[in-house]
């Protein structure tokens, strides 16, 4: 799977604080915050390296993406994925260009597009 990635050399908590004010600066709110570590813990008792999905939606992206068809609507919000690695993180998005594939509809490359370079300033800014 293509994805938006780039790997941080600043501890867990650093990195998603910085990923979610970067996500603030692009105009994304976190609407969701999942933190799998302790969800598995809890569902499974098993144990998993800090893992968190932050549930991202940029307001105006989402309003123009369900504005052509609502059933854009189960790739929203956009994931963001923080996980611990060594000593860092890793920050992790998916090519929003990729999953609208999925819909077979050309009328959303072009704000698949604007959504990826709005994705790609966070993740580089984190």
């Amino acid at each position: 799977m293509r994805a938006l990635e780039k790997t941080l050399e600043v501890p867990f908590d650093a990195a998603v604080s910085r990923v979610t004010e970067a996500l603030k600066t692009e105009g994304f709110g976190v609407l969701t915050t999942i933190d799998v570590k302790d969800t598995l813990k809890k569902k499974l008792d098993v144990d998993f390296r800090r893992y968190t999905i932050l549930g991202a939606c940029n307001p105006g992206f989402a309003h123009r993406a369900l504005g052509l068809s609502l059933e854009v609507g189960s790739l929203l919000p956009c994931n963001v994925v923080v996980y611990e690695e060594g000593g860092g993180a890793v920050v992790r998005a998916v090519d929003p260009l990729r999953s609208v594939g999925a819909l077979e509809d050309p009328r959303f490359r072009a704000l698949a597009q604007q959504v990826r370079e709005t994705l790609e300033r966070v993740i580089a800014s984190a």
